[in-house]
């Protein structure tokens, strides 16, 4: 009678803390994982998505897939899922994969900060004309912004006893750099903080199951 197969399993604390290990390591050591390749290429994947490198996200999580155990293969489509749509600019994809993967979905201003993205930059896969809108849509933004900053800086400098035309157009641009700066790393901080949670609220779901 042949033997029967005992089925594996992995401690949850063991594997939350490894994800937790892997999370701190960079690209190079990642792809050379192999105990944990799933794991590995799972984070990959999230780390193209945030640089919205669509076509490769889809290839770590297909290695993830390939190298995952039956039982995890559906979590990592669903965190798959999440990071495509993050990746391709998909707002209201991106709601409904968070809520089917079991985590926090995004903030309104998240997802309409994802949608104004995806106007002015659109995935490579959107065609021709959506990247030409694009580029039309952000020249406008940008002259509009521009024209903000200077009229904020010449009603200053008038109410402040006057100001050039050519400081107020120095200032104004000025304003606008350091506001978009601060913006920026404002939103990437934010975004920084809110992937990272949702990968702990996965790996811990993953875990209790």
């Amino acid at each position: 009678m042949p033997k029967q197969q005992r089925a594996i399993r992995i401690d949850p604390k063991n594997q939350l803390a490894a994800m937790q290990a892997l999370e701190s390591r960079s690209d190079e050591e990642l792809e050379a994982e192999t105990r944990y390749r799933a794991m590995a290429q799972t984070i990959l994947g999230a780390r193209a998505a945030e640089r919205y490198d669509a076509d490769a996200a889809r290839e770590h999580f297909r290695k993830a897939l390939a190298a995952a155990r039956p039982q995890e293969r559906m979590q990592i489509r669903r965190q798959a899922d999440v990071a495509l749509a993050v990746a391709e600019r998909r707002a209201s994809d991106l709601k409904a994969a968070t809520e089917r993967l079991g985590v926090e979905a995004p903030g309104r201003w998240q997802l309409f900060g994802l949608r104004v993205f995806g106007l002015i930059a659109p995935p490579s896969s959107a065609g021709v004309i959506a990247r030409i809108r694009g580029i039309v849509v952000a020249l406008a933004a940008v002259v509009a912004i521009l024209g903000l900053g200077f009229g904020i800086v010449e009603g200053v400098g008038q109410a402040a006893g006057g100001i050039s035309i050519d400081l107020a157009i120095f200032y104004g641009v000025l304003l606008v750099i350091v506001v978009f700066a601060g913006l920026a790393l404002y939103g990437r901080r934010r975004q920084k903080a809110a992937t990272a949670k949702r990968r702990a609220d996965a790996a811990s779901r993953a875990s209790g199951r």
